[in-house]
């Protein structure tokens, strides 16, 4: 479940008196935590996954410090290929069910449509996608009974995108002998219903940096954006 900010500083805090040299947070969630205490720390290394330090106001003010790295992905792309490759594969009647709509599951879901309708042009057809986000990234009944619906109603396969709403999307589709694609990462162990996964290199991006700040360059002071032409984002193949 998500902290508040408080919660967030407190346990980047404990790290930090446990004596670590390099703090990873995962998610747009740490962006006004490392943005409050990267400057309190500067022997301190912060690597952001998904977002940028920024002060959370209305209109965000964001700072990057020498000791922090932002990194976000072109979920855009990952999204993309999968939608694309639904389609492709000879599906008609897509979903995406994603979790809350932060910017990472807005792009995945954005491309997602984009490659469906691409794919769709190619090949002369009409698709048909449902469409939808939650209000949260958990597990819930309310998410597996509108996935449960989509399914009873024709659709053959969705995008669950968004932390454990994917479960929910995996669930359903178990009941009801449909199909699902994962995020992030390879997700086919969680179900036998996924055929691929949209993913980021997170483990990769994060043990480039680290390299880079074990060879005393770490990239402070930046905001990378990740893609296809870092190899950042990829579509799990081995289960197509």
């Amino acid at each position: 479940a998500a902290g508040t900010t408080d919660d967030y500083i407190t346990s980047i805090e404990h790290a930090n008196k446990d004596g670590a040299k390099v703090i990873v947070t995962p998610g747009f969630l740490f962006e006004v935590p490392i943005h409050t205490v990267q400057e309190q720390h500067p022997d301190v290394k912060f690597i952001l996954i998904d977002g940028n330090p920024n002060d959370g106001a209305k209109e965000p003010t964001y700072k990057t410090a020498e000791n922090t790295v932002g990194i976000k992905f072109s979920e855009e792309q990952a999204g993309y290929l999968a939608g694309y490759a639904a389609v492709m594969d000879g599906h008609t009647k897509l979903g995406f069910l994603g979790g809350q709509a932060v910017p990472a599951v807005v792009n995945f879901g954005y491309g997602y449509v984009q490659g469906a309708n691409d794919a769709a042009k190619e090949l002369g057809i009409t698709v048909e996608m449902m469409y939808t986000n939650t209000d949260g990234f958990s597990a819930t009944p309310e998410a597996q009974a509108m996935a449960a619906g989509w399914y009873n109603a024709g659709t053959e396969i969705v995008f669950g995108c968004g932390g454990s709403v994917g479960n929910s999307v995996f669930s359903a589709a178990e009941a009801s002998n449909g199909l699902s694609i994962g995020v992030d990462i390879d997700q086919s162990g969680e179900s036998t219903t996924v055929v691929t996964s949209a993913m980021k290199g997170l483990a990769a991006a994060v043990e480039d940096v680290l390299d880079q700040y074990y060879a005393g360059s770490f990239p402070g002071g930046q905001n990378l954006i990740l893609g296809a032409d870092k190899n950042a984002v990829s579509l799990e193949m081995t289960h197509a």
